[in-house]
């Protein structure tokens, strides 16, 4: 079972702030299209709403000394209060935070302390925002090597946005003591108010074996790392991470990720669990129910949303009894997690039917989206929840007509079917949006080269945010982070 990573294709055009408004149809051809038909794609678009242009991150391009940036999460709290982090290349790779306020973005920073703590590389996986200005980033940092390219021995990090300002990264408490193996991460943070997140990834035990963790922030202190209760006993195979972790309200979160049932002399393979967090306690580890997996199969979940406290969803990828990768969503229902199901239609022929991101607006009101193998080409799919019951999965509209190649890496709601998706294609980079139930056909705003969107985020069904990479200029130039303004 591979872990979450964030896939991008080739070259494409810029951009992408959603409205949640009208659309432009996408271009005929694969070429960028002209000034013309730039201005001609916005004036069409103007009476109904704009989509936004695409900006290099502020102060990223001055850090970036290595010419290799990405943005790989987004989050806002409002309209026009969002925060982003990711990678930059500088002697080294350096993780890095930067903050959007009042609808303009302020300049990156590499996060506070980071340097202090690092010997290796750093970066920030996820960011997450309870309120206008109080956030949180979790990600890794190299410990003990003297290459600073060498993310293979790490620590995992927290950091906190407080009244806009960025604290001080630390270890994950107590993570130190546990990770006697020395490799360790921050896979996915989640903040459900100001001072209450939750933090949740890897590390490494004296064995040499991996196991997950969880770490909760309350009224502004973090907790100690701790084993998920029941994940240790699963993880008999001694390879096991929590990917992905929501909170719907302070001490109500859910989380999911994998866990490896090899044992010596026995067949074993990668198993998906969840978890739920009820009022401030976490129960049991549970394999997700539904045979999903045949013989040494392998299956894991990547990907979790809250939309109320015990209502939640979860997506990920599964090993069928012929070995190849499905797609599968799984829904928690007052508390208790149903069986997982395989999203209807993405069936794969060769392998790589996986579920990306889902996103929960509201209780039984989800999205989710992802890409399935058809023949040796990839094509983008998404698939809705309504009032408690998954849909028929849909093509991205209009991404067929212009590609044979895609993937889809994130999905973000801001309310009962008004939602936002984003990915990549052979030819470019694209956005969808869903405006009161129904998707619109995909959209490409034209500018620099980009290599891929890897996060979105909703603040509202007007208000969206987009961030990953694009070419930067001049040969040889290599990639730089941008975000939508």
């Amino acid at each position: 079972m591979r872990r979450r990573q964030v896939l991008v294709a080739g070259a494409a055009a810029a951009v992408l702030l959603g409205t949640g408004c009208a659309q432009a149809a996408p271009a005929a051809t694969t070429a960028l299209p002209s000034a013309t038909q730039v201005a001609a794609s916005a004036a069409a678009a103007g009476a109904a709403g704009v989509w936004g242009r695409a900006i290099a991150v502020p102060g990223l391009a001055a850090l970036n000394t290595g010419r290799d940036a990405d943005v790989l999460s987004v989050s806002c709290a409002a309209p026009g209060s969002c925060a982003a982090g990711g990678f930059y290349q500088s002697h080294g790779k350096h993780g890095f935070v930067v903050s959007e306020s009042n609808g303009r973005w302020r300049r990156a920073i590499e996060v506070p302390g980071l340097k202090v703590l690092h010997k290796g590389g750093s970066q920030v996986s996820e960011v997450s925002c309870a309120s206008p200005g109080y956030c949180a980033a979790g990600g890794y940092y190299g410990n003990h090597s003297r290459n600073p390219y060498d993310v293979t021995t790490g620590r995992g990090f927290v950091a906190v946005e407080r009244n806009g300002r960025w604290h001080r990264a630390v270890e994950v408490p107590g993570l130190g003591a546990l990770n006697a193996g020395g490799n360790a991460e921050v896979s996915s943070v989640s903040c459900a108010s100001r001072g209450y997140c939750a933090a949740v990834g890897f590390y490494t035990d004296s064995g040499g074996h991996q196991q997950g963790f969880v770490a909760v922030e309350q009224s502004g202190v973090w907790g100690k790392a701790a084993g998920l209760p029941g994940l240790g006993a699963l993880n008999t195979g001694g390879s096991a991470e929590v990917g992905s972790v929501s909170c719907a309200s302070p001490g109500n979160c859910a989380a999911g990720g994998f866990y490896d049932t090899r044992a010596a002399g026995a067949v074993g393979h990668q198993q998906a669990f969840v978890v739920s967090q009820t009022g401030g306690s976490w129960g049991t580890a549970q394999q997700v129910a539904g045979n999903l997996t045949g013989p040494g199969g392998d299956a894991g979940v990547d990907t979790v949303s809250c939309g109320s406290p015990g209502n939640c969803a979860a997506g990920g990828q599964f090993s069928d009894a012929s070995g190849e990768d499905q797609a599968f969503v799984i829904s928690e229902v007052n508390g208790t997690w149903a069986g997982a199901r395989a999203v209807a239609g993405t069936r794969s022929c060769c392998g790589g039917a996986e579920v990306t991101s889902v996103s929960c607006a509201s209780a039984g009101n989800c999205a989710a989206g992802g890409q399935f193998d058809y023949g040796g080409y990839n094509a983008a799919f998404l698939v809705n929840e309504k009032n408690g019951a998954w849909g028929k999965l849909m093509y991205v509209p209009g991404l067929n007509a212009v590609s044979r190649d895609a993937y889809l890496s994130s999905v973000s709601c801001a309310s009962a079917g008004n939602c936002a998706a984003g990915g990549d294609y052979d030819q470019g980079v694209f956005v969808a949006i869903e405006k009161n139930g129904a998707w619109g056909k995909q959209t490409t705003v034209p500018g620099r080269p980009v290599s891929g969107v890897n996060s979105v985020s909703c603040a509202s069904a007007r208000s969206c945010v987009a961030g990953g990479s694009y070419v930067g200029p001049g040969p040889g130039y290599g990639l730089q982070g941008f975000v939508t303004q």
